[in-house]
């Protein structure tokens, strides 16, 4: 009796709606054998959980749409503090007309598909007291009455071409918003909402998102962040590292990741786990048929593995023979299954891990796992395998091997410690770069783009060249890197016809105009280069004002107006020495020149190879005539010095004075002088 009793107080402690209570102990006396007691239990655990208590905030919401579920605060019904758009039978997720394509902890990432017709009211569903578009976004609008309030510099690489009911242009919010406002969008005197872009990404669109109210709706583990919107505060949870779940209380809260401490008697079990106790039968009989089921997809999927690695290795040796191929598990195994911690970057195409083979002495590689498990990313990886192992130079990022297996696209590439040149200008790395460091960089990166172009049959045009594929060794050399978007080239023509492709800020203008790839267009990518070197400035940087968003445009517009000092990198220490402004004024007009609209006007990169080289050995005189050499700089970081680096003359000084006689005076350009 005493058992049965605190079998019975364990379950009332657990049901958690009066009216069972109530059911339950009145059918208890008339209860008198345990098989009876039993299946009775067995009938209130199920209506307890047919019937939810009403205070559980999920038993209100929907949170499934097809075969797919939504984590909390997220619903499809009008119990849910968010509540989304369901298509059951094709488990499309959406807000308004624009499909679901991820979440986060605090954004949404949406579909906006390229249509002519759209009218720009349809953007009024992407606003709500929980969301709004981010000011990360452009809004990519047509049929406007006044086409001089917007600008198209976002639509360099649109695959929104045009639309016959007018212009494409980029709709912002401009500085100093963190959203855009609706007023601003749908009071726009624009009638079509074309679609937008977020950061390089066409076709989507970033939402923020929050529910009203304050930390105390977070569980334990997580991070809290808390705003004001509206005059409301609204609060975003998100699970600490380590932890799993929405970080919601009234969702499925944080667990550690591959923790299970769920106990049966402690009540800490969800309803459904003590539901499996009781029927555990039924799941035995269940585990037999998916052990079998198992069997057959384990068999299944292993001969599709050796299908798909069969011809991969094909696809490999069709671009290279000499190339090797690892098996997914090597690379797994290599970067720790893809840890965090092994991470190095993240880029337009992918990401990029550290980690070491077996077969290579342990020694560190770089390992680019490809975003896209298209068709495209294929080509890509395809045709960089072809190109990187057609070519050889001290200054081109070596290929080590690669792995196209289980749907994803790896390559591996020898480490380059220091870094990408982009991360040192941008001062990500707390290391400044001194301008000898920087030149033998430039002089160093034109011999390898040189190399492409004329020691390599046929040529090879790179058509990313770019401070961020600018890698840093041990030394601080430079290696290129990135051959995705590679072509080469027949040498019978002085252009390629191709679609632009590239990155916005550094593409030849006359290509994006006239879709004429030619030798010209990494002249001008690297001009671009030589502007980020001289002043540390982004190639393209909405922070700064409308019309001086583009750095190639901002300091052509500077060197015309002799105003370039306004944006050299102030720790350059332009006016140190005769050789330092000297150096850095032939340099501002060697990318004056790369940076000519017209490609006929731009030097080819074995004249601008040759030019650098000579700025960078060749000493410039004093006041008293003689030669200075400058011998000695030193990495300047924030805070404190690193180590010398020494320049070697390598010219006799006459060839010297005889190549400066034919340059600008030091102040031509930079309109100062050294006193």
């Amino acid at each position: 009796m005493v058992a049965k009793f605190n079998l019975i107080s364990y379950f009332l402690s657990s049901l958690f709606s009066p009216p069972t209570w109530f059911v339950f102990i009145f059918s208890f006396y008339r209860i008198r054998d345990m098989t009876r007691l039993l299946s009775f239990l067995l009938f209130l655990l199920f209506s307890n959980f047919s019937h939810p208590s009403s205070s559980s905030s999920s038993s209100s919401c929907k949170q499934t749409c097809g075969e797919k579920t939504v984590p909390h605060p997220f619903g499809f019904s009008m119990g849910c503090r968010i509540q989304l758009n369901c298509s059951d039978s094709t488990s499309t997720i959406s807000i308004g007309e624009f499909a679901i394509n991820n979440f986060t902890s605090d954004c949404i990432i949406l579909d906006v598909p390229h249509s002519c017709n759209r009218s720009i009211e349809k953007a009024a569903s992407l606003f709500s007291d929980n969301y709004a578009i981010t000011s990360q976004n452009n809004l990519i609008v047509t049929d406007c009455e006044e086409t001089t309030k917007y600008s198209s510099s976002c639509l360099q690489h649109s695959p929104a071409a045009s639309c016959a009911n007018g212009q494409l242009l980029c709709l912002d919010e401009g500085p100093g918003y963190d959203f855009f406002r609706k007023e601003n969008v749908t009071d726009a005197d624009c009638k079509s909402f074309v679609s937008s872009q977020y950061k390089n990404n066409y076709q989507v669109i970033e939402l923020n998102w929050w529910v009203e109210g304050g930390c105390d709706l977070c569980s334990d583990n997580t991070q809290c962040r808390i705003r004001s919107m509206n005059r409301k505060d609204v609060v975003t949870c998100s699970c600490n590292q380590g932890y799993n779940g929405d970080g919601f209380k009234a969702g499925n809260s944080c667990s550690e990741k591959n923790s299970s401490h769920c106990t049966y008697i402690s009540g800490n079990c969800s309803l459904k786990s003590r539901i499996a106790v009781l029927i555990g039968g039924v799941v035995a009989g269940a585990l037999l048929m998916g052990c079998l089921t198992f069997v057959f997809w384990l068999v299944k999927r292993r001969s599709a593995f050796s299908r798909g690695r069969k011809k991969a290795r094909e696809l490999i040796s069709e671009a290279s023979s000499s190339i090797p191929h690892y098996s997914y598990k090597e690379i797994e195994r290599a970067t720790d299954g893809f840890s965090d911690k092994n991470q190095i970057g993240i880029g337009a195409y992918g990401t990029v891990y550290y980690g070491k083979l077996d077969n290579y002495n342990d020694q560190l590689v770089a390992i680019k796992k490809l975003r896209n498990n298209d068709a495209d990313s294929m080509e890509q990886v395809i045709n960089e395998i072809k190109v990187v192992s057609s070519v050889s130079h001290p200054h081109l990022v070596r290929l080590l091997g690669c792995c196209i297996e289980n749907g994803e696209r790896i390559l591996v590439y020898e480490y380059m410690p220091n870094g990408t040149l982009s991360q040192h200008l941008q001062r990500d790395k707390k290391l400044v770069l001194p301008w000898t460091v920087r030149l033998n960089i430039a002089a160093d990166t034109a011999k390898a783009i040189a190399h492409l172009h004329s020691s390599v049959n046929p040529p090879i045009y790179h058509r990313d060249i770019k401070s961020s594929n600018i890698l840093l060794n041990y030394k601080f050399e430079s290696k290129v890197a990135d051959f995705g978007l590679s072509r080469m080239v027949v040498t019978d023509f002085s252009h390629v016809s191709t679609a632009p492709q590239g990155t916005p800020g550094y593409v030849d203008p006359q290509y994006h105009q006239n879709f004429q790839l030619s030798d010209k267009s990494d002249v001008y990518s690297f001009g671009v280069v030589l502007v980020e070197m001289i002043t540390a400035m982004k190639a393209v940087d909405f922070s700064r004002q409308k019309s001086e968003v583009n750095l190639a445009a901002l300091a052509i517009e500077k060197i015309g107006k002799g105003c370039l000092e306004e944006i050299i990198d102030p720790y350059l220490e332009s006016n140190k020495d005769s050789w330092t402004l000297s150096s850095i004024n032939k340099v501002v007009e060697l990318a004056f020149r790369c940076l000519a609209f017209h490609r006929d006007m731009r030097p080819t990169m074995m004249e601008v190879a040759d030019e650098l080289e000579q700025i960078r050995l060749c000493g410039w005189p004093d006041s008293d005539g003689t030669i200075a050499l400058s011998t000695n700089s030193s990495f300047r970081s924030i805070p404190g010095k690193i180590g010398p680096l020494n320049i070697t003359k390598s010219m006799d000084e006459k060839e010297c004075i005889s190549s400066q006689k034919s340059s600008p005076s030091s102040d031509s350009l930079l309109g100062t002088k050294v006193r």
